[in-house]
């Protein structure tokens, strides 16, 4: 298999114009190695509820274009209702822009943080047209998603675009994004702390080695949109860039462990999915969390960890899925079962996002960009026909070279 760094030299001709980006973007180059003068960060994220009245409306707006019916959409509403109809999310949100204030701060950088979200307020056009107004123009983008694929990559990028043309702002705005953090220090540490007091902690309670399973869970996506993640020059297996890299952090994840606790190397892991929400006739990435848990006891496994790998902070899908449901299924069984953090606002994490912020204003070259798997780091700029949406095709997008 090719490697991603293959795919880079390859493909950087240079010749594909990028659309909204700044000049030092506009080339085509994977990676952008001279300073940028950004004069403001772009924190943009999936938006969520906050209130049963706004349940229904929130998940139109995630489920627009598909004609889905309210009943059905009634189906997905009660995970939000049993939360008082709020998500977690845009609260996470707010206490990340926080603590990115004052890291910026902290280091001097002196950067404006405008925060906006692709389904719910605020949205990303108001926080364009908000930054515009107080005469930022040159845009860094920082999408709360670490990882290849349609909805956690090119949809940003799309998004992005979006809010430019509807606020007439292209032109004038220009949005750039940080790379894929997927395998940065920064958001690989927590990750790293909280496997290794998790597996500590059983292995001090008695639990054999043999008899604990780490599972590290993201969310699933549909099998063809997988396949198309990551750039289409690089010959990835099943699963496409997103599963690659995962598995990439997952493993490091675990190597980490296994320096640092006595008798870890011998716990077995896995990649495991979540959340499904696609007809029964469309492939999705499997397994399932909640089957791979079931199964467990039969394996001679009787206490799971379960790492929220693709999440940077508890989502809905975290409280729901993996809090609820796994953790009702692992009782069911009788496994015991532990839930690792999310990022959130961890320190290094802030500091990881705030150091990939500095990366593009320095202009550090490629090689000197901190990463912890093969994979990285990302580039800078999307390459051609990278994370198409298997169903809709290519919408315009910022911060990437057009298919």
């Amino acid at each position: 298999m090719s490697t991603p760094g293959t795919a880079h030299a390859t493909t950087a001709t240079g010749a594909a114009a990028v659309p909204f980006a700044s000049p030092a973007a506009a080339s085509g180059a994977p990676f952008v190695e001279e300073p940028v003068a950004y004069d403001a960060v772009l924190l943009a994220s999936f938006g969520g509820p906050e209130g049963q009245d706004d349940v229904i409306p929130f998940l139109r707006n995630v489920t627009r274009g598909r004609g889905i019916p309210d009943e059905r959409l009634e189906e997905v509403a009660h995970h939000y209702r049993h939360f008082g109809g709020v998500s977690p999310i845009n609260e996470h949100n707010r206490q990340l822009k926080t603590a990115l204030e004052a890291e910026i701060a902290r280091r001097g950088l002196g950067l404006a943080v405008y925060w906006g979200n692709r389904n719910w307020e605020p949205y990303l056009a108001d926080a364009v047209r908000a930054a515009h107004a107080r005469g930022h123009t040159t845009l860094l983008g920082l999408a709360t998603s670490a990882y290849s694929s349609y909805s956690s990559d090119r949809q940003y990028r799309e998004d992005f675009a979006r809010a430019l043309l509807d606020t007439g702002l292209d032109g004038q705005v220009s949005i750039d994004k940080v790379r894929l953090f997927f395998d940065h220090p920064g958001f690989v540490a927590p990750f790293v702390e909280g496997v290794r007091d998790a597996v500590a902690g059983l292995l001090a309670d008695g639990v054999a080695p043999a008899a604990v399973r780490v599972l590290f869970s993201t969310h699933s996506i549909p099998v063809d949109d997988a396949n198309r993640s990551g750039p289409r020059d690089v010959e990835w297996p099943h699963g496409g860039a997103y599963v690659a890299q995962h598995r990439a952090v997952a493993e490091h994840v675990m190597g980490e462990v296994a320096r640092e606790v006595p008798g870890a190397a011998a716990i077995a892991w896995e990649l495991v999915f979540q959340s499904r929400s696609g007809p029964p006739s469309q492939p999705w990435l499997e397994p399932d969390v909640n089957d791979v848990v079931e199964g467990l006891p039969a394996r001679g496994v009787e206490a799971v960890v379960i790492v929220p790998l693709g999440f940077v902070s508890d989502h809905m899908e975290v409280l729901w899925d993996l809090d609820t449901e796994a953790m009702q299924t692992a009782a069911r069984v009788g496994v015991r079962a532990v839930r690792t953090p999310t990022p959130g606002i961890h320190p290094a994490f802030v500091a990881g996002l705030v150091d990939l912020i500095e990366e593009r204003l320095d202009g550090i070259p490629a090689d000197e960009r901190p990463h912890v798997t093969p994979l990285g780091p990302w580039h800078d700029v999307a390459r051609p026909g990278c994370c198409e949406n298997a169903r809709a095709g290519f919408k315009p997008a910022a911060a990437g070279v057009v298919p």
